[in-house]
């Protein structure tokens, strides 16, 4: 009932603004006349229009009903013809609304032939568009001469409003498995002459041996508790991509500035200290060469970040559109998930808004086809468990169960330390990254290890070369002279 009444409010509107600019609100009524003669006489059109059409897709309040009452018959597994109709109207009270049976048999004999419907569905199609659009704007245009209004609430609020006008309207056709295995074939084909990974590579041997490198439209969780090292193995990952690999990196980072980013990764690419990079202390002369010698390649990598606080999930999408066509952005980082601003009509509703966030970033993945990693925080029992040697699970993802569902893969940052599962000094760097989650592969843990003061993580081979590379050297030198 209230969804009529919004929906009667938004004709009014548009009929309103039709008439104050001089012009009727887009519509054409002989191809809603048209398309409903034709289900009443042909019943291969009825999956077909039901399948493309709403109710919200005719103008007229006269066709609403009918198609109203067509899609009660379908819903109810009865044909459909003048009688039927007739009847599902009179037992809905709107019969005479309609002008009785007499309209069916005139739609019904006006329609020289249904093959012509897919056309009139198209026509239909696009006048719904049209009209959406012009109530959108035409809220925007209210809310936007209301000075009450914060302007970031209208930015989110007219890209919703957009978005949702054009994605309603908008189905994808399906697909028959003969075309879809062709290109199937084809990827495999091109795979055969190349060598290396299949998606986006993390960095971490490991880790994209499991993976085969982040993979196009997937939607990656990496979470754990406050102050684990999420944004360190986030930066990494995405430092990886960009400087060794030369890929484009989107960053949004909703808790840090750009800056203090830098600077973390100035600390992982040069060695320095992190006091050192802030300036608590003074640069030798030798450091500030070492310095400018290291960043060199990270300052000319192509990664992009966005440190707009508290953004906006439409805004969000935007910008993510924008980065992939005109930078041509291989894997988005967002961190974190929780910090997104979702749907304004959602706002006090934290777990529908998590999940609508969620939905929008996969949706997001799929659309442009890139992976997008979410950060997320987990719950506080995820420290308070002693079970499971205080292991993370799917269950601690914070605020909504949406997250896992939605996540194509869901990484955990586990460090026994943090947890106090270890009191050995030896055990402080010690982290696994566990895959606990992986739609299209294996679950597995992997052992790490976290140079927290040069905010690097590195698996245990990359551990043992650094450990024994220089005595190695050392001694095939003394073994030379």
């Amino acid at each position: 009932m209230a969804e009529q009444k919004t929906r009667k409010k938004a004709q009014a509107n548009i009929d309103t603004l039709g008439l104050e600019i001089g012009n009727k609100p887009p519509q054409a009524l002989e191809a809603e006349e048209a398309v409903l003669g034709a289900m009443l006489l042909e019943p291969s059109v009825v999956d077909a229009s039901m399948a493309e059409l709403t109710k919200d897709c005719f103008y007229d309040k006269k066709n609403q009903m009918i198609f109203e009452a067509m899609s009660k018959l379908v819903q109810e597994h009865t044909s459909l013809d003048i009688i039927t109709v007739s009847e599902k109207l009179k037992a809905l009270g709107n019969l005479e609304a309609v002008g009785g049976s007499v309209v069916l048999a005139n739609y019904s004999e006006r329609v020289g032939s249904a093959a012509h419907v897919e056309y009139y569905i198209k026509i239909l199609k696009q006048k719904t568009i049209q009209r959406d659009l012009i109530t959108a704007s035409y809220a925007i245009l209210k809310e936007a001469f209301d000075d009450s209004t914060d302007v970031d609430d209208l930015i989110d609020m007219a890209q919703s409003k957009v978005y949702d006008a054009v994605q309603n309207n908008v189905r994808k056709d399906v697909q028959e498995i003969g075309s879809v295995l062709n290109e199937v074939i084809s990827d495999i084909q091109d795979r055969q002459d190349k060598t290396g990974l299949s998606g986006v590579p993390s960095g971490f041997p490991t880790l994209d041996q499991i993976t085969q490198g982040w993979q196009p439209s997937d939607l990656i969780i990496l979470a754990a508790r406050p102050s684990v090292g999420k944004t360190a193995f986030s930066l990494n990952i995405a430092r990886n991509a960009a400087v060794d690999h030369h890929m484009p990196v989107a960053f949004f980072s909703l808790e840090m500035s750009a800056r203090q980013l830098a600077k973390r990764l100035a600390v992982s690419e040069t060695g320095l200290s992190a006091d050192k990079i802030k300036g608590a202390i003074r640069l030798e002369q030798y450091e500030w060469e070492q310095l400018e010698y290291k960043i060199k390649d990270l300052a000319k990598a192509p990664l992009y970040i966005d440190d707009t606080p508290g953004l906006p999930l439409m805004e969000f999408r935007t910008k993510a559109k924008n980065l992939v066509k005109n930078k041509g952005v291989r894997l988005i980082v967002v961190d974190y998930l929780q910090l997104m601003q979702g749907p304004a009509e959602l706002r006090g509703m934290r777990e529908q808004e998590v999940a609508a966030i969620s939905r929008t970033l996969k949706a997001t993945a799929k659309e442009l086809d890139v992976p997008i990693i979410a950060l997320s925080q987990l719950s506080r029992q995820a420290v308070q468990r002693t079970g499971g040697a205080g292991k993370p699970q799917l269950s601690d993802l914070r605020e909504s169960g949406s997250i896992e569902q939605d996540a194509d893969m869901v990484l955990f940052i586990h460090r026994p330390d943090f947890v106090g599962l270890s009191d050995n000094p030896e055990d402080k760097e010690k982290t696994q990254i566990i895959i606990a989650k992986h739609r299209n592969g294996e679950t597995r843990d992997i052992d790490m290890v976290f140079k927290s003061e040069r905010v690097k993580f590195l698996e245990m081979d990359d551990v043992l070369y650094a450990q024994t590379g220089p005595v190695a050297s050392a001694m095939n030198n003394e073994f030379e002279q």
